[in-house]
């Protein structure tokens, strides 16, 4: 309605001007309900053309969407493993801090795991011990199989010696007998020495890694158990909590609830037409209103355009893609900030907005070879932004109003 306000002021009203004064043609006479197509036709015509063209170059230059908005993650509040609820401590709309506790599962057997592996643990230790204390009862054994040894071989070189002495005092059968029993005792020695050496082996080898591994099964029997306090991954709002003590729940099926994550307003995700691909530029300046913030005019700058479009995205199916169910075409997705620091503050997450952008062409108007043309074609597209903005400004005096009174919400 605006644009075409505006094109018959240019075209329709100079051409009744012309018919009034010029021709001396009056309404009533000359120029009735009937006639009036035809006197003021040259002033029609081109009051269309101007109007489909002025609506055109403004919403192709200067794109504007209704779908803005302040967009936010939610994290959903699930357990690690299934289980019945023993213990709630927070309620809905609940503010809650990093690492407060959520809910609590049952966790009987999670306890008994811990306390069995624990049990395990002392029980390595404890063979541990009793292990040191043989390796010391082996050293002693060594030790008087080494005396029992040194006994021996003194008997054998002292009978030997008097062999050797043809002395009658000793027979070669006793000389035979202590050899044997140099033998025995040098066994006696060796056995006692593997004896200790395994005992070593145990102590320095086999109970430290049966120790570890006892360590490693309670840690986790621990962590089994830590599963069963669910606590807050970040500052937030709790909403949509309604567990009670003894309901189920499963990380696959039944979620425990939703937690909002606190977070400062900095930006605006808009969508915008396809049409508009070639147009939409980080660093173009733009302006939104919001619901939420009647009667604002939010001064935005476009930081970043998404280069894929969602409509388009496929993933790996047991059935085929049929294209026409893409024909509906999706929009650009476009992140804005506020040009200002603080703009957006008050704004709640998820708030709508609409959004402006307005193509600027300040730079390539210092070109030196641009021609006459093609100046006053830029100086145009700039210009008719002036509408956008006016538009804009209209929409957001009125949004309260449609909002409030016309649909009455």
């Amino acid at each position: 309605m605006l644009e075409l306000l505006l094109c018959s002021s240019v075209t329709v009203l100079p051409d009744y001007l012309y018919r009034r004064f010029v021709q001396g043609k009056r309404f009533g006479h000359e120029i009735t309900l009937f006639s009036v197509w035809y006197e003021l036709r040259w002033g029609l015509v081109l009051c269309v053309i101007l109007t489909i063209s002025l609506i055109t170059a403004v919403f192709y230059f200067h794109p504007s969407t209704r779908a803005a908005t302040s967009i936010f993650r939610t994290v959903t509040i699930l357990p690690e493993t299934n289980g019945r609820v023993a213990e709630t401590f927070v309620d809905i709309n609940q503010p809650v801090k990093e690492g407060d506790p959520l809910f609590r599962l049952d966790d009987l057997e999670q306890r008994a795991a811990v306390e069995t592996a624990r049990l395990k643990l002392a029980e390595i230790e404890a063979e541990l011990r009793v292990a040191q204390i043989q390796v010391r009862e082996a050293e002693g054994r060594i030790m008087q199989a080494e005396g029992m040894l040194k006994q021996a071989l003194d008997e054998f070189e002292t009978r030997s010696a008097l062999l050797a002495q043809n002395s009658t005092a000793i027979a070669r059968r006793d000389v035979e007998r202590a050899q044997v029993q140099v033998s025995t005792q040098q066994g006696m020695v060796d056995a006692a020495i593997a004896a200790r050496d395994a005992l070593i082996a145990r102590v320095d080898f086999q109970l430290p890694a049966q120790k570890a591994s006892a360590e490693a099964v309670l840690q986790e029997a621990q962590v089994e158990l830590d599963k069963t306090l669910v606590v807050a991954g970040t500052d937030g709002i709790v909403q949509q909590f309604a567990l009670r003590r003894g309901d189920v729940v499963n990380p696959m099926l039944r979620p425990a609830g939703i937690l909002v994550p606190a977070r400062r307003i900095t930006g605006l995700a808009a969508g915008f037409g396809q049409i508009e691909s070639q147009v939409m530029k980080p660093g173009m300046i733009g302006e939104v209103t919001c619901a939420a913030k009647p009667w604002q005019i939010i001064p935005m700058v476009v930081t970043q355009v998404q280069e894929v479009i969602a409509a388009g995205q496929i993933r790996p199916t047991d059935q085929l893609q049929d294209l026409q169910n893409m024909a509906l075409g999706g929009t650009i997705t476009v992140l804005m900030e506020p040009l200002y620091e603080g703009a957006l503050d008050g704004l709640p997450q998820g708030a709508t907005c609409i959004a402006n952008t307005y193509t600027s062409n300040h730079d390539r108007l210092e070109d030196e070879n641009l021609g006459t043309l093609q100046r006053l074609g830029l100086h145009a597209v700039d210009a008719v932004g002036l509408v956008h903005a006016l538009i804009l400004r209209i929409q957001a005096l009125l949004l309260p109003i449609q909002t409030l009174v016309l649909k009455g919400h």
